[in-house]
Parts: C-alpha cells; structure tokens; sequence
C-alpha cells in the first residue's frame, strides 16, 4: 500500500511511498520549511486493490468472449 503525506501547515504533500519514505520526507519537509513545530497533517492510502481488481475483470470477458466464440463454432 502506498501513501501520501500532506502538511498540516501548508500545502506540501509528498508523491505516493511507502510508509517509511514518505514519513521521512515529511519529517525532512518540517525540518526545513516549520523548524520547531512537530510533525502533523493527514496521511492518504491509496488502495492496491481496486487496480488488481480491473486485471481480473479484463481476463474475465476474455474468458467470456472466448466461450463464446467457442460455442459459435461448435454449432
């Protein structure tokens, strides 16, 4: 799962990383830009699963289209 750290303070948010990336890049973002001030904002998850899902759903209407082409020739 990747996610994306936003910046409670301004409009900083980093690209999509892992957890360990993207917590060092708003540490390092804190450091530089709020000196002084914790760490804070959201974090957004982006979910894997919804682009594994359109795999699946592509390699069903080729199974589909494929039976049907099947029964077409069989008749």
């Amino acid at each position: 799962m990747a996610h994306r750290y936003w910046c409670g303070e301004c409009s900083f948010k980093t690209p999509w990383l892992s957890t360990a990336e993207g917590e060092r890049q708003q540490i390092a973002h804190y450091a530089a830009k709020h000196p002084g001030t914790p760490p804070g904002g959201q974090v957004e998850h982006r979910r894997g699963g919804s682009r594994a899902g359109r795999g699946y759903l592509r390699l069903a209407a080729v199974a589909l289209v494929l039976l049907a082409v099947v029964a077409a020739c069989h008749r």
